[in-house]
């Protein structure tokens, strides 16, 4: 049903790869107060449809349906984007001084 969300939703961030959970409404305002939402930030539903926000300076963020419905595959594009930019992070803080250091941590792995 257009105009309420089915939750759980996602939370697309514009310019951002990360993805969001909100569990529900609640979760969802708690993670507009927390952020600075722009007019390109999306929530997409759990039946792909996608929502604006609009904050309209009161407390309590108002989801607006947009015209736009996300497939199961173009959902899966965002899902594996932001799994590669978490991943990416993750790599690039690996580094080790020395080849020893290196190998040594592979003990921690097992």
């Amino acid at each position: 049903m257009i105009g309420t969300p089915q939750w759980p939703c996602i939370l697309k961030l514009e310019g951002d790869d990360e993805l969001l959970y909100l569990h529900d409404a609640q979760t969802f305002v708690d993670e507009c107060k927390a952020l600075m939402t722009t007019a390109g930030d999306r929530v997409i539903d759990s039946m792909g449809q996608s929502y604006s926000i609009d904050l309209n300076g009161e407390d309590t963020p108002i989801l607006s349906p947009l015209k736009t419905v996300y497939t199961a595959y173009q959902l899966s594009q965002l899902i594996q984007a932001h799994e590669f930019s978490k991943a990416q992070v993750c790599l690039t803080k690996i580094q080790f001084a020395a080849v020893a250091d290196a190998i040594a941590a592979l003990a921690f792995s097992e």
